[in-house]
C-alpha cells in the first residue's frame, strides 16, 4: 500500500525519496525540526531542492513519511503484547519496556514529531491512525481475557483499548519533554494503570518492582 506522505507518480523509483528521508533522519539526530533546512537536505541526499518538494509538500509532510518507519516498528510491538501468553504483568512490561526502547532508539523523532504535530496534517493523521490500528487487537484481547475469567467485567473494551492507548500516547511525550518524572516512574506507573484499567490488579507485584 502507498503512504498517504508519499506525493510521486507510482512508477517512480523509490531511491531518492529514501535518500531524502535518510538524510532527514541524520538532521534530527543533531538539530530540531525547526532549523530543519530544506536545502541542506536535499544536497545531502543528492537531489535539488525541487526533488524534495516532487515528494513532500513540506517538511512536516516529511516528518511524518519519516515516522512511519517508527510506527511500523511499534505495530510488531503490539502484535506481541496482544497475541503473547504469560502472566498479564508480565506482557504489559514488556509492551511498555518495548515501547520505551523504541522511544529511546527514535528520541529525535519523538521530538521532530511532538514539535510537528500541532501544525502539520499529515503527522497527526499518520499519528492518531496508527494509534486507533490497536484499538481493536487490545480490545480482542480484553474481550478474550474476561470470557476466560482472568479479566473482570466493566467498561467497553473498545473504549478502555482507546483510553489506555492515550495513556500511552502521554507516556511517550513525558519521555520526550522532560517532567518530574524518571523513565522507571512513567513504568511503573504507566504498568499500574493497565493491570488496574484491565485486570483490577491495583499495583504491580514487588517482584517486577525489584527486577525493572
Amino acid at each position: 500500500m502507498r503512504s498517504p506522505t508519499d506525493r510521486r507518480p507510482a512508477q517512480r523509483s523509490d531511491d531518492r525519496r529514501e535518500a531524502i528521508l535518510d538524510a532527514l533522519d541524520r538532521w534530527l539526530r543533531e538539530e530540531s525540526l525547526e532549523a530543519v533546512n530544506i536545502a541542506e537536505i536535499s544536497k545531502q541526499a543528492g537531489v535539488s531542492r525541487s526533488a524534495f518538494y516532487f515528494y513532500f509538500e513540506n517538511k512536516g509532510a516529511a516528518v511524518a513519511a519519516l515516522m512511519e518507519r517508527m510506527v511500523d516498528e511499534v505495530f510488531d510491538l503490539n502484535d506481541v503484547f496482544t497475541a503473547a501468553g504469560g502472566p498479564p504483568e508480565q506482557r504489559i512490561r514488556a509492551m511498555l519496556e518495548g515501547l520505551f526502547g523504541s522511544w529511546e532508539r527514535h528520541r529525535h523523532m519523538f521530538k521532530a514529531m511532538l514539535d510537528a504535530r500541532g501544525s502539520s496534517a499529515s503527522v497527526r493523521d499518520i499519528w492518531d491512525q496508527a494509534r486507533e490500528s490497536f484499538v481493536e487487537p487490545v480490545a480482542d484481547m480484553i474481550r478474550a481475557e474476561r470470557a476466560a475469567g482472568t479479566a473482570p467485567g466493566g467498561v467497553a473494551p473498545e473504549v478502555l483499548a482507546s483510553v489506555l492507548l492515550e495513556l500511552n500516547d502521554r507516556l511517550l511525550e513525558r519521555l520526550t519533554l522532560g517532567g518530574p518524572l524518571s523513565r522507571d516512574d512513567l513504568m511503573a506507573g504507566g504498568t499500574a494503570v493497565w493491570l488496574n484499567a484491565i485486570y483490577g490488579v491495583c499495583e504491580p507485584s514487588k517482584r517486577s518492582e525489584e527486577t525493572a
